[in-house]
């Protein structure tokens, strides 16, 4: 697939650390995040996923997309029942239901940057990146971005987020809530 993607998409960057979890996206349709690292808004409309260093010859790189379908709330327990012994067994996850994912040609490499925690960006930024950095929204987009994100969270009324105040936020606030670091 080219980069053909609305350029007002909501997107989140995840960070997917294990071939399994490529797999499970790719086969049953869910990612998982912990609650209790999860971003401020869930309900996005797609997901780009950064491969860590363990995906080998494809690893620090976005390859694949996926449209979000919705999301639901549960514990590591119910998502893999295979690990009953685990010790976050009883932790909360988003479970993320995903359509079928889509390879990015090219994909985005990482270039300098290796460690990526949950970011988010657009469609625009997506069909122009060259590199992982390339999709970090600038200065004067972060506003428009947060008050989107925003909408998307006041319509989806996710869970444990209440009424947020509106407010005029300096770059760096914003950066912080958009999971950009060092920019």
């Amino acid at each position: 697939m080219g980069r053909i993607i609305s350029p007002d998409a909501l997107i989140l960057v995840a960070v997917m650390t294990q071939l399994r979890d490529l797999e499970i996206a790719r086969l049953f349709g869910w990612y998982r995040i912990p609650l209790k690292t999860a971003p401020k808004v869930i309900a996005v409309d797609y997901l780009a996923f950064y491969q860590t260093g363990s995906f080998g010859a494809d690893k620090w790189r976005i390859q694949y997309i996926a449209q979000v379908k919705g999301h639901e709330l549960t514990t590591r327990a119910e998502l893999l029942q295979d690990q009953p012994d685990h010790p976050r067994v009883n932790e909360e996850y988003y479970k993320v239901q995903i359509g079928s994912l889509q390879e990015l040609l090219p994909p985005i490499p990482a270039g300098k940057w290796r460690r990526i925690t949950f970011f988010y960006t657009t469609g625009e930024y997506l069909q122009d990146a060259e590199t992982v950095n390339d999709l970090i929204v600038h200065s004067e987009d972060r506003q428009i971005l947060w008050t989107a994100l925003r909408e998307r969270l006041d319509k989806e009324q996710t869970y444990g987020i209440g009424d947020q105040p509106e407010v005029e936020l300096e770059d760096e606030v914003l950066a912080a809530l958009l999971g950009i670091q060092g920019q």
